[in-house]
């Protein structure tokens, strides 16, 4: 398999490669290559943090406003932890495609849950389970979960009163994209999931006194329809899986959506909704390595962060400031800014953002510290906090392994590093500039790459 072709693999499916492992893969076919993928990310490891201070928590204790107050508190600080703990894990994965997916379906079942650690836990580890399961069980399982329930208001659904919240985003976020349902087939699709709760713990529990037994009638079909049963109507329809394939592919593959593609996926993907077969075979597709599709996916904040990391390993002195750096990128990890999760693509680029990201390699690989207002809007990137004024202010300082840097680029000389670093193409006054600077350290010349609109693309 061309060297290209694996790193443009890898790009998608992780979060970059290192040069030792292009060469090991370089000597493999495509179909040993992907299986080894789904081998590799066959194992699920759930994400956990200490939660221990809830072990003592009974439901009298939130009778107490103090009490309550003071674990609503702890909950907001654990689950920061958790987000902390997420980002080390996309940093340091092991199954590195499973983590991909979770990160897809973190912003596709977008939830949040600030108060309750083991609501939002629980939640994140559904995504890490049934990433590469079956779609309907999977929808099944998130409409039952502790946060999505809190999340969508679906708690305060009853028979005499629904909420329509969750029955909606089910179908425009979920299952079938705006404009492919009627507000009937809302309010009908709201009756059949009355009667959803949890209980303190977080475990899913069916009020039946406050479930709608009544008949409803759903895309045309009447019965005394569950919200099981309308999960499984939905799934009958073609422009589900329609839905989901444009989705993944936007994600996986390119945002300029190809019809013929998709459709390819839809008759995969509609026979039983399989997620794994349906990533199988965009993989082992020809079209995914067509020159149209490699380097044109502007990365993610997340995924510009990791392939830094996957280049020239490091780690932030003070964890906690990882949430600043994801701030200041416009993504941060169990904070969506709204239902709709984030839209990528062009809308993770603006004139701030840009400047940030140019920046950044530089700040994180030459031990620079950034500081910043306190309101957020600027920042200011320098090497020299002599001045008390800055010194009042927070910066970011990490730790940077550039021996592994040195021993997995050791053979490799910084013309060479260019194609490593970069899948995409490179305009002629940029490639010309960077061959005129060939000649300085190859640490120096490797922040230079990282700091190139070019290296903004995956």
């Amino acid at each position: 398999m061309k060297s290209t072709h694996i790193q443009h693999l890898y790009n998608r499916i992780g979060f970059g490669i290192t040069p030792k492992e292009i060469t090991r893969l370089s000597k493999k076919n495509k179909q040993d290559i992907v299986d080894e993928i789904f081998s590799t990310s066959e194992k699920i490891t759930p994400l956990k943090i200490d939660t221990s201070f809830l072990e003592d928590v009974k439901p009298k204790d939130l009778k107490d406003r103090d009490k309550k107050r003071e674990l609503q508190k702890i909950n907001r600080k654990k689950v920061n932890d958790f987000s902390v703990a997420w980002f080390e894990r996309i940093l340091n994965p092991k199954e590195i495609f499973r983590e991909k997916m979770t990160l897809f379906w973190a912003n596709h079942f977008v939830c949040e849950s600030r108060n309750n650690i083991r609501f939002i836990e629980n939640y994140n580890n559904v995504l890490r389970e049934n990433a590469f399961g079956n779609f309907g069980d999977f929808t099944k399982k998130v409409s039952k979960e502790s946060a999505m329930l809190g999340y969508l208001n679906n708690k305060q659904n009853r028979k005499k009163s629904p909420n329509e919240n969750f029955a909606r985003e089910l179908m425009e976020l979920f299952t079938l994209g705006q404009g492919n349902y009627t507000e009937t087939d809302i309010k009908e699709s709201a009756r059949a999931f009355t009667g959803y709760n949890h209980n303190f713990y977080g475990k899913f529990v069916m009020k039946n006194k406050h479930h709608d037994e009544n008949e409803k009638t759903f895309f045309g079909k009447t019965g005394n329809f569950s919200g099981d049963d309308i999960i499984d109507i939905i799934l009958e329809e073609k422009q589900c899986a329609r839905f989901i394939s444009e989705k993944i592919y936007t994600y996986f593959v390119n945002e300029n959506i190809n019809k013929k593609h998709i459709e390819e996926m839809v008759s995969v993907f509609y026979k039983d909704y399989n997620i794994e077969k349906l990533m199988r075979f965009i993989l082992l597709s020809n079209w995914f390595y067509e020159n149209v599709n490699i380097g044109t996916k502007i990365k993610s904040p997340l995924e510009f962060l990791a392939g830094i990391h996957t280049i020239v390993p490091f780690n932030f002195e003070r964890p906690k400031q990882i949430l600043l750096i994801q701030k200041l990128l416009g993504q941060v990890l169990m904070r969506p800014p709204n239902v709709a999760g984030w839209q990528i693509g062009k809308n993770w680029i603006d004139s701030n953002t840009m400047v940030r990201r140019l920046r950044l390699p530089s700040i994180l690989l030459n031990s620079a510290e950034i500081t910043y207002s306190d309101t957020g809007d600027e920042e200011t990137m320098v090497s020299d906090l002599k001045s008390k004024k800055l010194k009042r202010k927070a910066f970011i300082k990490t730790k940077v392994d550039w021996n592994s840097f040195e021993k997995n680029y050791k053979t490799t000389s910084n013309k060479e590093l260019i194609s490593l670093l970069l899948t995409n193409k490179i305009l002629p006054g940029t490639r010309e500039l960077l061959l005129e600077n060939s000649n300085i350290p190859k640490k120096d010349f490797c922040i230079q790459l990282m700091s190139i609109p070019e290296y903004q693309l995956c």
